[in-house]
């Protein structure tokens, strides 16, 4: 069969690879119908997440159709119609039952402490192959597949299968309270839907900061108003928009691959800390392959932390859903610390927040084919990749769809 397989940093080919056979009771086999290119996806390719063994079929996000299920997987029929949970879960767990899925203490086969495990992640996290492919072996299929009503299309259900459950467990983790100002630092597909799920958990206003064009006027149409980093201050620009106060709540939906201003007033305090952020780029990307305009870690690995505590109201809350590596420990703990802000951050338990999100698909309340913005065939899969990575105008979601 074709996957997507990562070779090595700046380096991920179509490739053809054996079919997944079912290797454990709990395991099922699908047929992926549609499966969408992550920003988590370049992380590993940019080296900004290290740790990826060559040979990995990357992705984390798909739809399907059950092919095969193993003896212990009683809740399915071959022929489902499924979505794929990106971070896999026993079910059985205490972390599980907590509705902590993605702290699963047996999914990750290095150990009960290892942490998250996902599709198409580093070996620390499994690894396990991933979802850009024909075809996926799906480990603790009970826990980690839901079964899509027919009401909902597999353009909505793919948006479910990573970004608009990690949007919302953002939103959540916020403690976003009826009337809330809300900040999103970066309006890629993730901000996007954290956007749309502040809104859903009664935010009365929601900003969104990032300096692409296309992702910020997405953000209006979404109900947002916008700022643009690399025109205005956005600290001082947000600080302005609620009088003198800050934000009650901020979600960094960025991660590592932050990028300082480029232009604007934010530009001349960016130059007095480039040293600083090459030396957090250094850090967190110590192996990398630029070539050209692609695969370009992103500058300054620690701005949309820095922005994200300078903008909060005191007393307010910090939610992280962007990526961040084990090696990165840059964070202003001093300002955060003194502002008696609260912090939550974390991988999303994608099990737990799915099913809610399909129900509200299917009843109406929302249409996430909002945010998508491609679809591709998955022959093409390595352009859609460098398109992507180069943050292209327009390319705000990109979905692979499967050969007919």
């Amino acid at each position: 069969m074709k996957a997507v397989v990562f070779h090595d940093v700046g380096d991920i080919r179509l490739d053809d690879v054996p079919d997944p056979k079912i290797e454990a009771p709990t395991d099922a086999v699908i047929r992926i119908t549609t499966s969408a290119i992550c920003g988590t996806d370049l992380h590993m390719v940019r080296g900004t997440f290290a740790g990826m063994k060559p040979g990995t079929i990357l992705g984390h996000e798909a739809v399907g159709i059950v092919e095969e299920l193993g003896p212990m997987v009683r809740n399915f029929e071959v022929g489902d119609r499924v979505v794929i949970c990106s971070t896999i879960a026993c079910g059985a767990c205490s972390y599980c039952r907590a509705g902590c899925h993605s702290q699963c203490d047996n999914a990750n086969p290095n150990g009960n402490r290892a942490g998250t495990s996902f599709f198409g992640g580093p070996e620390p996290t499994g690894p396990f192959n991933g979802l850009q492919a024909e075809k996926a072996r799906i480990p603790f299929a009970h826990t980690t597949m839901v079964k899509v009503p027919d009401e909902v299309t597999d353009d909505q259900a793919i948006l479910t299968s990573d970004i608009f459950p990690t949007g919302y467990f953002g939103a959540d983790a916020a403690d976003i309270e009826p009337g809330d100002t809300v900040a999103v630092f970066g309006a890629g597909p993730v901000g996007l839907f954290a956007i749309i799920s502040a809104r859903l958990l009664g935010a009365g206003r929601v900003i969104a900061v990032d300096e692409h064009d296309d992702r910020l006027a997405k953000a209006r149409e979404l109900g947002a108003g916008t700022v643009n980093f690399s025109k205005e201050d956005p600290v001082q620009t947000i600080v302005k928009m609620t009088n003198g106060i800050g934000v009650d709540r901020v979600i960094d939906a960025v991660g590592v691959d932050s990028q300082h201003a480029h232009g604007g007033p934010a530009e001349e305090e960016a130059e007095k800390k480039s040293e600083t952020f090459a030396a957090q780029v250094d850090r967190v990307a110590p192996e990398q392959n630029v070539q050209g305009d692609l695969w370009k870690p992103g500058d300054a690995p620690s701005q949309a932390l820095e922005w994200s505590v300078q903008a909060l109201a005191k007393a307010g809350t910090l939610s992280i859903i962007g990526v961040y590596p084990p090696t990165m420990q840059s964070f202003p703990i001093g300002e955060a610390m003194n502002k008696n802000l609260t912090m939550k951050m974390g991988n999303c338990p994608h099990r737990r927040y799915i099913p809610y999100l399909l129900d509200l698909i299917r009843s109406g309340t929302v249409d996430p084919v909002k945010v998508l913005s491609q679809v591709e065939p998955i022959g093409t899969a390595i352009e859609a990749f460098e398109t992507f990575d180069k943050r292209a105008p327009g390319w705000i979601k990109v979905e692979l769809e499967a050969a007919e």
